[in-house]
Order: structure tokens, then C-alpha cells, then sequence
């Protein structure tokens, strides 16, 4: 597989599935930890990557296939873009935030295109693919007049820390993780803005 043999096309409800499954590869355990602390009764019985399908399935929320964008390669999902623009009014973050999830609240960058979900299958990964996804986001902020893009990523990820660095984003901000066993990293949440 070549980057250049992507084709992107907007997520339908029907990819909610692989939507979860690349969201479990980009959140690195935050989306299961957002996943695991669900209501029981709405989603009892069923694993986390199904409670994560049903999230991806509605409509009209941030964190909805709506904002996702495939990347295929002969019709088979390789990877995705999650993204939707950050209002205005980012940042304050209410008292009683769950202290595990308040780290990655207190980052964000308001009036970007917030890139909540960029990932690759492992097979698919490293032969440009991730650099083209980032340039389908730096086009989409574009068609939305959107003059910055954001993302929180994990200081002890090296590779995407320094993809990131390499296509313009800058650190913004820091912000401890706080452990948990679903979470894959300690050290520090970084907000890295780029403009578009």
C-alpha cells in the first residue's frame, strides 16, 4: 500500500463499528475509560468496543460518525479523522468533572478544528498514510474557515509526537494524566495547536 492509493469518503452510521475499534487505537484508553463509566442500564451486557459502536451511531454530537472521515484503500477502511470545530466557549471545566477525564477538558483550544481521533490500523501504519489524514484535516479546517487546528497528544507516544511536531503543531499546553489501568500512558496530556 502507497498514501497515495487513500481515498477518504464522510463515515455512514453502518462504519459505527470501526469507528470504535480506531477510536480504541487513538485514544490509547481514554475512550474505553469514557466507555467503561456509562450508564448500566442503557448499554448492560455488552462490551466496550459495542458501547462504543452505539456512541459512534448518533447523530447531532460531537462524538458521532458525522465528524469522521474514512481512509480506504479498495473499498477497506485502513483508518479515519474524527474531528468537529471547538466553539468559543471551551474551557470551563465544572467543579464535579470526573478527575480522570479533566486533564484532557482543560485542553482545549477554542474557535480550532479539534482532531479527536486520527489512527491507522497497525498494518496500514507507517507508509505516509497518517501524514495524509493531517492534510485532509488541514483542508477540511480550511473549508470551514477554521484558522487553527488542535489535539491532545500523549508526551510518551514519541511517533505521533513528533509526526505532529513535523507538520507544524506547536505545544500549547500541558496537563498531567492521572493514572487509571485503562489509561496507556502517565506523564503529560499536550495540547498542540497548529494554524491553517
Amino acid at each position: 500500500m502507497a498514501a497515495n492509493d487513500i481515498t477518504f469518503r464522510p463515515a455512514t452510521r453502518a462504519d459505527s463499528h470501526v469507528i470504535a475499534e480506531l477510536f480504541q487505537i487513538s485514544a490509547e484508553g481514554v475512550a474505553d475509560y469514557v466507555w467503561s463509566t456509562l450508564p448500566d442500564l442503557e448499554f448492560q451486557g455488552m462490551d466496550l468496543l459495542d458501547i462504543g459502536a452505539k456512541r459512534y451511531e448518533r447523530e447531532g454530537v460531537n462524538f458521532s460518525y458525522q465528524n469522521c472521515d474514512l481512509a480506504e484503500i479498495d473499498d477497506e477502511a485502513v483508518g479515519m479523522l474524527h474531528a468537529y470545530a471547538m466553539g468559543s466557549d471551551v474551557g470551563n471545566v465544572p467543579d464535579d468533572c470526573d478527575p480522570v477525564l479533566r486533564p484532557y477538558m482543560e485542553l482545549e483550544e477554542p474557535n480550532s478544528l479539534y482532531i479527536s481521533g486520527l489512527a491507522m490500523f497497525n498494518k496500514f501504519r507507517g507508509r505516509g498514510a497518517g501524514t495524509r489524514l493531517l492534510d485532509f484535516a488541514f483542508k477540511r479546517a480550511r473549508a470551514e474557515s477554521l484558522k487553527k487546528i488542535s489535539l491532545i497528544c500523549f508526551e510518551e507516544n514519541e511517533d505521533a509526537y513528533r509526526l505532529y511536531s513535523r507538520e507544524g503543531f506547536k505545544d500549547r499546553k500541558r496537563s498531567a494524566v492521572v493514572p487509571h489501568p485503562l489509561i496507556k500512558h502517565g506523564g503529560d496530556a499536550v495540547l498542540m495547536v497548529r494554524e491553517n
